[in-house]
């Protein structure tokens, strides 16, 4: 299921970056697949979902953006990980 709206984006703003709508909304639901997932709100899986691209795909743009998809807040905690592995 997929629910559906509408937003409004000035023409100039279009022109300036010299992309069309489509080429923006792609991007703005790219953008917010990686803050979703950087605040642990949504899987890989999902961010790929909302990007509208592979998980494999998603995991090279996050790549790009020199964003890692391995939870390292707490040193202690990766130590224990390694160690069970």
């Amino acid at each position: 299921m997929s629910i559906k709206k509408e937003i409004e984006l000035p023409e100039e703003i279009l022109l300036s970056l010299r992309l069309d709508e489509d080429e923006v909304i792609k991007e703005m639901k790219r953008i917010l697949a990686v803050k979703y997932f950087k605040e642990r709100k949504l899987s890989i899986g999902q961010s790929a979902e909302l990007a509208e691209m592979t998980e494999e795909d998603f995991i090279k743009y996050l790549e790009s953006q020199n964003i890692s998809i391995f939870n390292i807040d707490d040193l202690d905690e990766l130590k224990k990980d390694l160690g069970n592995a």
